[in-house]
């Protein structure tokens, strides 16, 4: 459904020690009405589930996602780039077609 790269991981695992979570806290990904492009992506960090959140594991990182956003981020891939052009957390949305020119919202 969801898959985390190697640098992500590295990146979410030393965000939750940061933020005293641990590494069995839960990343929530999600996407909400907004962005020049339609849809935006949410990324959280959370020690709490609810009950209607779809539970990923992928590469030791547990993810939520709500039931809304699943169809929005099938098959996409979390990745975390700190490079000259920008740093932060990437969606690899093969769903999307179209994206904003930051890469932080969409259109399907």
């Amino acid at each position: 459904m969801v898959s985390v790269t190697e640098t992500a991981k590295k990146k979410i695992f030393s965000l939750l020690e940061e933020e005293g979570l641990g590494v069995s806290a839960y990343v929530k990904v999600g996407v909400s009405s907004g962005g020049c492009s339609g849809l935006s992506y949410k990324l959280d960090f959370t020690s709490d589930r609810n009950e209607s959140d779809k539970l990923i594991e992928d590469n030791n990182v547990r993810i939520l996602v709500d039931k809304k956003s699943l169809l929005y981020l099938a098959g996409t891939i979390l990745d975390f780039s700190g490079g000259l052009n920008g740093k932060g957390f990437t969606f690899n949305n093969p769903n999307a077609t179209r994206t904003c020119g930051c890469g932080e919202s969409f259109a399907i």
